[in-house]
């Protein structure tokens, strides 16, 4: 099986950066119970302040599969609450 990345950039609203990070954890805890292929997460920020979210997966199915999914998850749909703009989501096959 081949694993992949999902890159999710957005900027976050205003006065809503202290709750994206305070969240962070129980939203990622509540995708690993829902899909199991996450492996790893790291929420990182760019030098112009927008903010991309890095998730390893199991494979590239599996990514898609909770792209599609992911508002059914509670502590998912209120995290995306902080988020301003989207930026898009992009799905890339580890090679090596």
């Amino acid at each position: 099986m081949t694993q992949a990345f999902e890159l999710a950039a957005f900027t976050v609203r205003e006065g809503h950066e202290r709750a994206l990070l305070d969240e962070r954890q129980a939203m990622i805890a509540a995708l690993r119970r829902r899909f199991p292929g996450v492996v790893a997460a790291w929420l990182t920020q760019r030098d112009d302040g927008s903010w991309l979210d890095v998730i390893l997966w199991q494979s590239r199915e599996e990514a898609e599969y909770a792209a599609r999914h992911v508002t059914e998850v509670p502590e998912a749909a209120a995290w995306f609450t902080h988020i301003g703009e989207s930026r898009g989501i992009e799905h890339l096959t580890v090679a090596l």
